[in-house]
């Protein structure tokens, strides 16, 4: 009799009582069959517990795939007009850096009424794999990148503005240098409206003391925005005179996100 309950105790407490029956009807079954006598079952107990686990395996599993799906038709749904899905080899980028020389680095102003644009804009960013300047799959027109594909971008730039005594220059001209100046920058859009479109401006004041030697100041901006094939974009800048061109400071670029 002892020895009876002992194995009847150890088969209780064991995993023999699965291979009874098919685990999937016992997996189907679980909520349905709930009793005291249940309950109390170790062999019951085992099997709610490894079906429980077994469905929390399968739903999440399910969830991975359907989000893997949605992934999928996101990346496959059609685009708006004049866009095509994207490969890692028509990327769209560019990195314009300035131009170390100074020579004809900005154009006259666009346009002398204020409202077809302020500033000077800049014409001869360096775009050659110089450095860190490239072009993928976008063109540079006079300094205007030129849109290829409809969609979202991010459009930056960065402007460094430095000024410095110079003692061949006249003093009247000094003069109006130090003078309290809005260093500002701007980003335009041109698009078949006639007038060019701002999309962005950053500005700051600056006076130079008279004991000054020398002055630097960075004026970096960007932003997302939605832009159509062929819309071109070019940055202006106010006070030219003192707009330094090195590579690493003065910079524009874009990317389609």
């Amino acid at each position: 009799s002892p020895l009876l309950q002992l194995q009847d105790s150890y088969s209780k407490s064991g995993i023999a009582c699965l291979t009874g029956e098919e685990i999937g009807n016992s997996i189907q079954n679980l909520d349905l069959i709930e009793s005291e006598d249940r309950e109390a079952d170790p062999c019951w107990q085992v099997k709610w517990h490894l079906g429980k686990l077994i469905k929390k395996m399968m739903s999440r599993s399910y969830e991975e795939n359907i989000s893997a799906i949605n992934v999928e038709k996101t990346l496959t749904l059609p685009h708006t007009e004049g866009q095509t899905p994207r490969s890692p080899t028509h990327r769209i980028a560019a990195h314009l850096t300035g131009s170390s020389s100074r020579r004809n680095v900005l154009s006259s102003r666009i346009n002398p009424l204020p409202r077809r644009g302020n500033g000077h804009k800049i014409n001869n960013w360096e775009s050659s794999r110089k450095g860190h300047s490239f072009l993928y799959n976008v063109e540079l027109r006079n300094g205007e990148l030129v849109i290829p594909q409809s969609g979202f971008y991010y459009i930056y730039s960065q402007i460094y503005f430095r000024f410095r005594e110079d003692e061949n220059k006249d003093s009247d001209l000094l003069g109006q240098i130090r003078n309290p100046k809005q260093l500002v920058q701007y980003v335009y859009k041109l698009t078949n409206y006639p007038e060019p479109i701002l999309l962005m401006k950053s500005a700051r004041t600056s006076c130079w003391s008279k004991k000054a030697e020398y002055g630097l100041y960075s004026i970096y901006q960007g932003g997302v925005f939605q832009l159509k094939r062929e819309d071109r974009i070019f940055v202006s800048v106010s006070n030219s005179d003192i707009v330094d061109m090195d590579k690493e400071a003065s910079f524009f670029g874009a990317f389609m996100i």
